[in-house]
Protein backbone atom coordinates (compact mmCIF):
# COMPACT_ATOMS: atom_id res chain seq x y z
CA UNK A 1 0.00 0.00 0.00
CA UNK A 2 2.60 2.34 1.09
CA UNK A 3 4.55 1.79 -1.70
CA UNK A 4 1.75 2.88 -4.09
CA UNK A 5 1.03 5.84 -3.03
CA UNK A 6 2.61 9.07 -4.81
CA UNK A 7 6.19 10.36 -3.64
CA UNK A 8 4.84 13.84 -2.86
CA UNK A 9 1.75 12.28 -0.54
CA UNK A 10 4.30 10.24 1.27
CA UNK A 11 6.62 13.05 1.66
CA UNK A 12 3.45 14.57 3.10
CA UNK A 13 2.67 11.66 5.74
CA UNK A 14 5.92 11.40 6.64
CA UNK A 15 6.65 15.03 7.69
CA UNK A 16 2.93 15.52 8.95
CA UNK A 17 3.92 12.10 11.57
CA UNK A 18 7.11 14.68 12.49
CA UNK A 19 4.78 17.82 13.34
CA UNK A 20 2.50 15.45 15.12
CA UNK A 21 5.30 14.77 17.58
CA UNK A 22 7.03 17.90 17.84
CA UNK A 23 4.15 19.45 18.83
CA UNK A 24 4.85 18.98 22.61
CA UNK A 25 7.79 21.05 22.29
CA UNK A 26 6.29 24.54 23.26
CA UNK A 27 4.23 23.10 25.90
CA UNK A 28 7.48 21.55 27.64
CA UNK A 29 9.36 24.34 27.13
CA UNK A 30 7.28 26.22 28.92
CA UNK A 31 6.50 24.19 31.48
CA UNK A 32 10.33 23.56 32.63
CA UNK A 33 11.82 25.70 35.32
CA UNK A 34 15.87 25.43 34.36
CA UNK A 35 17.57 28.08 32.58
CA UNK A 36 18.22 27.70 28.92
CA UNK A 37 22.05 26.64 28.71
CA UNK A 38 20.87 23.88 31.19
CA UNK A 39 17.62 23.09 29.29
CA UNK A 40 20.03 23.17 25.70
CA UNK A 41 22.25 20.57 27.32
CA UNK A 42 20.32 18.18 28.15
CA UNK A 43 17.99 18.85 25.02
CA UNK A 44 21.18 18.15 23.03
CA UNK A 45 22.43 15.58 25.07
CA UNK A 46 19.83 13.30 25.28
CA UNK A 47 18.37 13.51 21.72
CA UNK A 48 22.05 13.18 19.87
CA UNK A 49 22.20 10.05 21.98
CA UNK A 50 18.89 8.70 20.50
CA UNK A 51 19.43 9.99 17.12
CA UNK A 52 22.76 8.10 16.84
CA UNK A 53 21.30 4.82 18.27
CA UNK A 54 19.10 5.15 15.39
CA UNK A 55 21.62 5.97 12.68
CA UNK A 56 24.04 3.08 13.91
CA UNK A 57 21.17 1.01 14.24
CA UNK A 58 20.55 1.67 10.28
CA UNK A 59 23.83 2.11 9.07
CA UNK A 60 26.55 0.21 11.59
CA UNK A 61 29.94 0.44 9.40
CA UNK A 62 28.88 1.95 7.23
CA UNK A 63 27.92 5.17 8.81
CA UNK A 64 30.66 7.42 7.56
CA UNK A 65 30.09 6.66 3.92
CA UNK A 66 26.33 7.39 4.66
CA UNK A 67 27.56 10.98 6.19
CA UNK A 68 29.94 11.81 3.60
CA UNK A 69 27.02 10.89 0.81
CA UNK A 70 24.82 14.26 2.72
CA UNK A 71 27.72 16.28 0.75
CA UNK A 72 27.42 20.06 1.49
CA UNK A 73 24.32 19.02 4.52
CA UNK A 74 26.86 18.09 6.46
CA UNK A 75 27.64 21.16 7.57
CA UNK A 76 24.42 23.46 6.68
CA UNK A 77 22.25 21.14 8.16
CA UNK A 78 23.40 20.45 11.58
CA UNK A 79 24.66 23.99 12.10
CA UNK A 80 20.68 25.10 11.04
CA UNK A 81 19.67 22.29 13.28
CA UNK A 82 21.19 23.67 16.19
CA UNK A 83 20.71 27.41 15.35
CA UNK A 84 16.58 26.80 14.90
CA UNK A 85 16.66 24.71 18.14
CA UNK A 86 18.25 27.77 20.41
CA UNK A 87 16.46 30.58 19.09
CA UNK A 88 13.23 28.31 19.55
CA UNK A 89 13.88 27.96 23.15
CA UNK A 90 15.17 31.50 23.66
CA UNK A 91 12.45 32.92 21.92
CA UNK A 92 9.80 30.71 23.67
CA UNK A 93 11.32 32.21 27.49
CA UNK A 94 11.51 35.86 26.03
CA UNK A 95 8.11 36.64 23.79
CA UNK A 96 4.49 35.48 23.66
CA UNK A 97 3.92 32.06 21.61
CA UNK A 98 2.12 33.90 19.15
CA UNK A 99 5.02 35.68 18.24
CA UNK A 100 7.33 33.16 17.82
CA UNK A 101 4.65 31.48 15.68
CA UNK A 102 3.66 34.47 13.55
CA UNK A 103 8.11 34.48 12.82
CA UNK A 104 7.65 30.39 12.30
CA UNK A 105 4.91 31.14 9.17
CA UNK A 106 8.08 32.82 7.45
CA UNK A 107 9.80 29.66 7.41
CA UNK A 108 8.27 28.38 3.63
CA UNK A 109 8.40 31.73 2.24
CA UNK A 110 12.42 32.09 3.20
CA UNK A 111 12.31 28.07 2.14
CA UNK A 112 10.98 28.68 -1.73
CA UNK A 113 12.89 31.86 -2.19
CA UNK A 114 16.41 30.12 -1.19
CA UNK A 115 15.19 26.83 -3.35
CA UNK A 116 14.28 28.54 -6.14
CA UNK A 117 17.71 31.37 -5.96
CA UNK A 118 20.72 28.69 -5.21
CA UNK A 119 19.17 25.50 -6.37
CA UNK A 120 17.18 26.36 -8.78
CA UNK A 121 14.34 24.43 -7.25
CA UNK A 122 10.26 25.23 -9.26
CA UNK A 123 8.04 25.20 -6.66
CA UNK A 124 4.45 25.36 -8.18
CA UNK A 125 1.56 27.55 -8.44
CA UNK A 126 -0.55 25.51 -6.37
CA UNK A 127 2.12 25.80 -3.86
CA UNK A 128 2.57 29.30 -3.19
CA UNK A 129 -0.87 29.76 -2.71
CA UNK A 130 -1.28 26.93 -0.15
CA UNK A 131 1.52 29.00 1.34
CA UNK A 132 0.12 32.01 1.37
CA UNK A 133 -3.14 30.39 3.01
CA UNK A 134 -1.14 28.78 5.50
CA UNK A 135 0.42 31.85 6.76
CA UNK A 136 -2.85 33.90 6.90
CA UNK A 137 -3.94 30.89 8.89
CA UNK A 138 -1.61 31.01 11.21
CA UNK A 139 -1.67 34.71 11.77
CA UNK A 140 -4.80 34.53 12.70
CA UNK A 141 -4.47 31.60 15.05
CA UNK A 142 -1.61 34.51 16.76
CA UNK A 143 -3.48 37.99 16.74
CA UNK A 144 -4.08 37.75 19.67
CA UNK A 145 -0.66 37.54 21.54
CA UNK A 146 1.12 39.69 18.57
CA UNK A 147 2.68 42.67 20.04
CA UNK A 148 3.27 41.10 23.31
CA UNK A 149 7.11 40.29 25.01
CA UNK A 150 10.17 41.49 24.63
CA UNK A 151 12.12 43.05 21.42
CA UNK A 152 15.22 40.71 21.96
CA UNK A 153 12.47 38.01 21.74
CA UNK A 154 11.02 39.28 18.34
CA UNK A 155 14.53 39.04 16.73
CA UNK A 156 15.77 36.19 18.02
CA UNK A 157 12.33 34.74 16.88
CA UNK A 158 13.56 35.78 13.60
CA UNK A 159 16.24 33.57 13.48
CA UNK A 160 13.99 30.21 14.11
CA UNK A 161 12.33 30.11 10.49
CA UNK A 162 15.30 30.96 8.11
CA UNK A 163 17.08 28.13 10.08
CA UNK A 164 14.70 25.80 9.28
CA UNK A 165 14.13 27.27 5.63
CA UNK A 166 18.07 26.69 5.35
CA UNK A 167 18.06 22.66 6.64
CA UNK A 168 14.66 21.72 5.16
CA UNK A 169 16.16 23.56 1.79
CA UNK A 170 19.62 22.51 1.79
CA UNK A 171 18.73 18.75 2.49
CA UNK A 172 16.11 18.51 0.35
CA UNK A 173 18.70 19.94 -2.46
CA UNK A 174 20.67 16.75 -1.82
CA UNK A 175 20.47 13.95 -4.55
CA UNK A 176 21.74 10.74 -4.72
CA UNK A 177 21.63 7.74 -6.75
CA UNK A 178 17.88 7.02 -5.72
CA UNK A 179 14.87 8.12 -6.64
CA UNK A 180 14.69 9.88 -3.08
CA UNK A 181 17.14 12.31 -1.94
CA UNK A 182 19.78 11.36 0.18
CA UNK A 183 19.42 10.12 3.81
CA UNK A 184 20.22 13.42 5.90
CA UNK A 185 19.04 12.17 9.12
CA UNK A 186 22.35 10.69 9.66
CA UNK A 187 23.78 13.83 10.28
CA UNK A 188 21.37 15.10 13.27
CA UNK A 189 23.55 13.90 15.53
CA UNK A 190 26.14 16.58 14.69
CA UNK A 191 23.55 19.48 14.90
CA UNK A 192 23.14 17.74 18.28
CA UNK A 193 26.77 18.20 18.77
CA UNK A 194 26.43 22.16 17.63
CA UNK A 195 23.84 22.52 20.06
CA UNK A 196 25.47 21.50 23.09
CA UNK A 197 29.12 22.86 22.39
CA UNK A 198 27.84 26.19 23.42
CA UNK A 199 25.42 25.09 26.44
CA UNK A 200 28.70 23.31 27.92
CA UNK A 201 30.24 27.14 27.62
CA UNK A 202 27.38 28.69 29.36
CA UNK A 203 27.72 26.60 31.94
CA UNK A 204 24.93 24.63 31.14
CA UNK A 205 25.79 20.62 32.24
CA UNK A 206 23.59 20.48 35.63
CA UNK A 207 21.67 18.26 37.27
CA UNK A 208 17.68 19.85 36.80
CA UNK A 209 15.58 19.12 39.40
CA UNK A 210 13.38 15.79 39.24
CA UNK A 211 10.47 16.76 37.69
CA UNK A 212 12.28 19.26 34.50
CA UNK A 213 14.34 15.86 34.53
CA UNK A 214 11.40 13.82 33.42
CA UNK A 215 9.56 16.20 30.76
CA UNK A 216 13.35 16.97 29.48
CA UNK A 217 13.53 12.71 28.95
CA UNK A 218 9.92 12.43 27.39
CA UNK A 219 10.57 15.96 25.09
CA UNK A 220 13.79 13.69 23.65
CA UNK A 221 11.53 10.82 23.45
CA UNK A 222 8.91 13.09 21.44
CA UNK A 223 11.35 15.02 19.72
CA UNK A 224 13.91 12.41 18.26
CA UNK A 225 11.28 10.80 16.43
CA UNK A 226 10.03 14.09 15.05
CA UNK A 227 13.34 15.53 13.84
CA UNK A 228 13.95 12.20 12.17
CA UNK A 229 10.12 12.02 10.33
CA UNK A 230 10.74 15.83 9.15
CA UNK A 231 14.32 15.17 8.04
CA UNK A 232 13.18 12.19 5.87
CA UNK A 233 10.38 13.74 4.52
CA UNK A 234 12.65 16.33 2.89
CA UNK A 235 13.88 13.37 0.39
CA UNK A 236 10.81 13.56 -1.27
CA UNK A 237 9.24 17.22 -0.98
CA UNK A 238 11.37 20.89 -1.63
CA UNK A 239 12.27 22.41 1.50
CA UNK A 240 9.39 24.76 1.42
CA UNK A 241 7.22 22.21 1.21
CA UNK A 242 8.82 20.35 4.51
CA UNK A 243 8.37 23.83 5.57
CA UNK A 244 5.22 24.28 5.01
CA UNK A 245 3.98 21.30 7.09
CA UNK A 246 5.46 22.02 9.88
CA UNK A 247 2.96 24.85 10.16
CA UNK A 248 0.66 22.19 11.27
CA UNK A 249 2.96 22.47 14.66
CA UNK A 250 0.89 25.89 15.14
CA UNK A 251 -2.93 24.00 15.14
CA UNK A 252 -2.06 21.23 16.86
CA UNK A 253 0.20 22.72 19.59
CA UNK A 254 -2.56 25.23 20.43
CA UNK A 255 -5.10 22.13 20.67
CA UNK A 256 -2.58 20.80 23.47
CA UNK A 257 -1.93 23.63 24.69
CA UNK A 258 -6.05 24.01 25.19
CA UNK A 259 -5.75 20.01 26.25
CA UNK A 260 -3.39 20.40 28.81
CA UNK A 261 -3.41 24.23 30.57
CA UNK A 262 -6.97 24.80 29.65
CA UNK A 263 -6.37 27.83 27.89
CA UNK A 264 -9.12 27.83 25.30
CA UNK A 265 -8.37 29.61 22.24
CA UNK A 266 -10.03 32.82 20.88
CA UNK A 267 -12.42 32.31 17.40
CA UNK A 268 -9.52 33.60 15.39
CA UNK A 269 -7.69 30.96 16.39
CA UNK A 270 -10.48 28.33 15.45
CA UNK A 271 -11.00 30.11 12.31
CA UNK A 272 -6.89 30.03 11.20
CA UNK A 273 -6.62 26.18 12.30
CA UNK A 274 -9.29 25.27 10.13
CA UNK A 275 -7.79 27.13 6.84
CA UNK A 276 -4.19 25.62 7.52
CA UNK A 277 -5.45 21.97 7.66
CA UNK A 278 -8.33 22.64 4.89
CA UNK A 279 -5.49 23.93 2.49
CA UNK A 280 -3.08 21.30 3.06
CA UNK A 281 -5.67 18.82 3.14
CA UNK A 282 -7.14 20.03 -0.36
CA UNK A 283 -3.76 20.56 -1.97
CA UNK A 284 -2.36 16.38 -1.14
CA UNK A 285 -6.29 15.25 -2.47
CA UNK A 286 -5.52 17.59 -5.65
CA UNK A 287 -2.56 16.19 -6.08
CA UNK A 288 -3.56 12.48 -6.03
CA UNK A 289 -6.16 12.74 -8.27
CA UNK A 290 -4.40 14.42 -10.89
CA UNK A 291 -2.01 11.58 -10.57
CA UNK A 292 -5.12 9.02 -10.82
CA UNK A 293 -6.75 10.98 -13.59
CA UNK A 294 -3.19 10.70 -15.64
CA UNK A 295 -2.65 7.22 -15.07
CA UNK A 296 -5.78 6.35 -15.92
CA UNK A 297 -5.57 8.05 -19.30
CA UNK A 298 -3.07 6.38 -20.46
CA UNK A 299 0.31 8.35 -19.20
CA UNK A 300 2.96 6.42 -17.82
CA UNK A 301 2.91 6.05 -13.79
CA UNK A 302 5.82 8.54 -13.10
CA UNK A 303 5.36 6.93 -9.48
CA UNK A 304 6.02 3.64 -10.13
CA UNK A 305 8.86 4.60 -12.22
CA UNK A 306 10.26 5.61 -9.37
CA UNK A 307 9.89 2.88 -7.44
CA UNK A 308 11.01 0.90 -9.56
CA UNK A 309 14.28 3.00 -10.18
CA UNK A 310 14.98 3.11 -6.52
CA UNK A 311 14.64 -1.08 -6.19
CA UNK A 312 17.01 -1.17 -8.93
CA UNK A 313 19.15 1.69 -7.50
CA UNK A 314 19.01 -0.51 -4.23
CA UNK A 315 20.27 -4.10 -5.69
CA UNK A 316 22.92 -2.46 -7.27
CA UNK A 317 24.03 -1.09 -3.70
CA UNK A 318 23.68 -4.18 -2.47
CA UNK A 319 25.96 -5.83 -5.02
CA UNK A 320 28.72 -3.58 -4.26
CA UNK A 321 28.55 -3.84 -0.83
CA UNK A 322 28.76 -7.70 -1.07
CA UNK A 323 31.99 -7.10 -3.48
CA UNK A 324 33.77 -5.18 -0.62
CA UNK A 325 32.73 -7.23 1.63
CA UNK A 326 33.95 -9.84 -0.27
CA UNK A 327 31.03 -12.50 0.69
CA UNK A 328 28.52 -14.47 -1.12
CA UNK A 329 25.22 -13.74 -1.53
CA UNK A 330 22.80 -16.51 -0.78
Amino acid sequence: MWKQLPFRLRGYLISMAGVLLLSPDALLIKDTQVDVPTFMFWRGLLLGILLSAVALLRYRRHLPQAIRACGPAAWWCPLAFAASAWAFVIATRLTAAGNVLVMMTLAPLVAGIIGLVVYGQRIRRQTWVVIFICVGGAVLMAAGEVGQGSLLGLAVALVVPVAIAVNTTVASAQKGVRSRGVDTTVILPLGCLAMLVPAIFLGGIQLPPEDDMNRLLLLAAFLSGAYFFIQTGARYLPGAEVSLVMLLETVVGALLVWWWLGETPPPLAFLGGSLIVSAMLVSSLRDLGRQRRKVAAGAPNNWQMQVDAEVQAHAQQVDVLCENDETPRS
